[in-house]
């Protein structure tokens, strides 16, 4: 059994022994110690698909949580002035340290009325017309732009289409691809096709030791390959999905790491790496003029894949 499935089977009995009263002691105990067993394994071995579990855990650290213990003097702001304010896709000024920052972060919810509201941080085009409206203030103000991505995908409805969703994704990439300022995009836990990369085209690109970012999710794909989303797991492994795959094919630049068994375990140790990791990667993207900027940002996006001339 997986660690997220030991996790979860951990929370339902403390959730059952809770609401009957019935004395559960010795399972809670015994699947206890079968955590801190798994958790004593070393990160090679804990497969792809696991780590997809890992990011999806209830508890893991939403990106509030993290403004929250790295962030100072957040102000949120809200809507597109064009048709509402979305509420799976959030931003606003704040500060890191002495240094002004533009936040632009994809917000999951705490339970499942948080989630509703949130819409399962699944931005509609509303969304990405306000990531678009911070860049534009990020640019007048010269403010840093930190991107923190959070999501399985942009909401694929029928009013999100009916309201221009794939050409709010291609504008919002478009936007941030001429950012003036320095930008960085940090994937927390899922990263999945257009609706992450609407904000991810950084200078560079960050993520958490436990996260995915894929052109789709391992059940999508599965479904579409073998007819059975059930074969998630082979299609996790065939993605490379995995931070430590996409630092080796050189998609992002830097893995952040998590404590043994998720950021869930200890939200306060895997955001000071956050933070130490945020502040390197300014400093040294500081050192480039606005020009220099673009120019590195596309031609870090133009380098990326490899093609054979056969």
């Amino acid at each position: 059994m997986s660690l997220a499935d030991l996790e979860k089977t951990l929370s339902e009995l403390e959730r059952t022994s809770q609401e009957t009263g019935v004395d559960l002691s010795s399972e809670i105990i015994n699947v206890k110690h079968k955590i801190e067993q798994t958790r004593a394994q070393t990160h090679t071995q804990v497969s792809r698909w696991e780590r997809v579990q890992l990011a999806r855990l209830p508890g893991r650290p939403t990106s509030l949580d993290y403004v929250e213990r790295i962030f100072t003097d957040f102000v949120e702001l809200h809507g597109d002035r064009a048709f509402g304010d979305d509420q799976a896709l959030i931003g606003g000024p704040a500060k890191l340290g002495d240094r002004s920052v533009m936040l632009i972060m994809q917000q999951r919810g705490k339970d499942t009325k948080d989630n509703i509201r949130r819409n399962f941080a699944m931005a509609h085009p509303e969304g990405y017309r306000k990531a678009m409206r911070l860049m534009d203030l990020a640019d007048k103000f010269k403010l840093p732009v930190i991107a923190l991505i959070d999501t399985q995908g942009a909401y694929p409805g029928i009013a999100a289409e009916e309201r221009g969703q794939a050409w709010a994704i291609a504008e919002s990439i478009q936007r941030m691809s001429l950012l003036k300022v320095p930008a960085i995009s940090v994937v927390l836990s899922e990263g999945g096709s257009g609706g992450a990369l609407a904000i991810g085209v950084g200078n560079r690109v960050l993520m958490m030791e436990n996260a995915w970012y894929s052109v789709i999710s391992p059940e999508s794909c599965a479904a579409i390959l073998w007819r059975d989303s059930k074969e998630a797991a082979k299609a996790a492994e065939a993605l490379k999905l995995t931070a430590p795959d996409l630092l080796e094919l050189g998609i992002v630049e830097e893995v952040v790491p998590e404590p043994k068994g998720g950021a869930h375990l200890d939200p306060n140790y895997a955001a000071e790496n956050l933070r130490a990791a945020l502040e390197r990667q300014l400093d040294d993207l500081s050192k480039l003029g606005p020009d220099e900027l673009v120019e590195q940002r596309a031609a870090r996006f133009r380098s990326l894949g490899v093609f054979v001339e056969i």
